[in-house]
């Protein structure tokens, strides 16, 4: 981390970076993340384990898996 430190902003080359324009500001998403929705599952023991297993955040790690899912099928349907 030192070594990061020591560098100036100036020694930062961005040329490889495309500027950003207005369409980038119109696109962005304020409504991030979208609102939880409290409600009631029921998982198989040992998914439940597993999801678990890794330490605290089973229920974020939940929601990832699905919004994974939930893209690729829309990426599929996109196609």
């Amino acid at each position: 981390m030192s070594r990061l430190d020591a560098i100036q902003d100036r020694d930062i080359d961005y040329s490889d970076i495309p500027a950003l324009d207005d369409t980038f500001y119109t696109k962005a998403l304020t409504d991030w993340p979208p609102p939880k929705k409290q409600l009631t599952i029921r998982l198989d023991e040992d998914v439940l384990d597993w999801l678990k297993a890794p330490g605290k955040g089973y229920q974020s790690r939940i929601n990832r898996i699905l919004r994974a899912a939930m893209d690729a099928h829309k990426k599929k349907l996109d196609a």
